[in-house]
């Protein structure tokens, strides 16, 4: 169990900003959205970039000797012990379209160890948060994972990378193999909510690649707080920066883990 002198209050915090800042995108939501491209699928708006600097000022604040990494070019480098890494919306496709899928994720990073995260869904004002040892929470109710035992009784949840057009890499193989094998796949469009939602057993089973530490880094240790388990495809730890996760309650881990070397097989 974390024994840190500051952890509540770093929870506090958190939780206080990323409900300002889901406050805000809700508030916006219906609003005609400025859109840039980081790439031919790869979307921002101005949303995205105002929830991060409002996440940034008040973290940063809060906690001035505190490092960040934030989704929206935000780096603040330097020997720091305590990192925040921020996603501010994830799901943005969903939010340019009027999809109202999409969250608010933040975690925080001890020495290269999540020790702490929070994901805000301001569409139904749920609060998903975890710190290390205590165990995953919605709002103030303890979850956990589903008891989901059989691969083809499970729902998952799974997402595709932003260069599937160009990249042989982009789930489709998965995607193709998991459907015959489950009783449903759903994607989506936030990995942090589906994270969450493995994690107080609304998924069984959730999979995907090629993502950043922002859209994992909170989620992955709810899911781990709530009895769930999460690894690479192969079965081995991971962290935050790894280039693919796989998260379930556990009971079907191994069984995904055979679907997916089946993938890999036919690349």
């Amino acid at each position: 169990m974390i024994n840190l002198p500051h952890i509540d209050r770093y929870l506090q915090i958190a939780s206080e900003v990323a409900k300002e800042a889901g406050k805000f995108l809700k508030e916006n939501f219906e609003n005609i959205k400025e859109i840039e491209y980081k790439g031919e699928v790869n979307l921002v708006t101005e949303y995205d970039k105002e929830a991060q600097e409002l996440i940034y000022s008040k973290l940063s604040s809060a906690f001035p000797e505190h490092g960040f990494l934030g989704e929206e070019d935000l780096e603040k480098r330097g020997d720091y012990e305590f990192r925040w890494i921020i996603d501010p919306l994830d799901g943005t496709t969903n939010y340019a379209h009027g999809y109202p899928v999409f969250c608010v994720s933040i975690a925080l990073e001890h020495r290269d160890r999540i020790i702490l995260g929070v994901v805000y869904n301001p569409m139904l004002d749920e609060l998903f948060w975890a710190i290390e040892g205590r165990g995953a929470y919605l709002n103030n109710r303890k979850i956990k994972v589903s008891s989901t035992k059989e691969l083809d009784k499970s729902l998952l949840a799974t997402g595709f990378p932003y260069d599937l057009r160009e990249s042989k890499n982009n789930n489709i193989n998965h995607f193709n193999n998991f459907i015959l094998k489950v009783q449903a796949v759903r994607r989506g469009g936030s990995a942090a909510l589906d994270l969450c939602y493995v994690a107080c057993g609304r998924l069984d089973g959730f999979w995907e690649l090629k993502l950043f530490p922002w859209d994992i880094a909170g989620g992955m240790l709810i899911v781990k707080e709530a009895g769930g388990k999460v690894s690479d495809f192969r079965g081995n730890e991971i962290d935050p920066y790894a280039k693919e996760i796989l998260a379930s309650n556990g009971f079907i881990h191994s069984q995904m883990i055979e679907i997916l070397k089946l993938g890999e097989k036919n690349e």
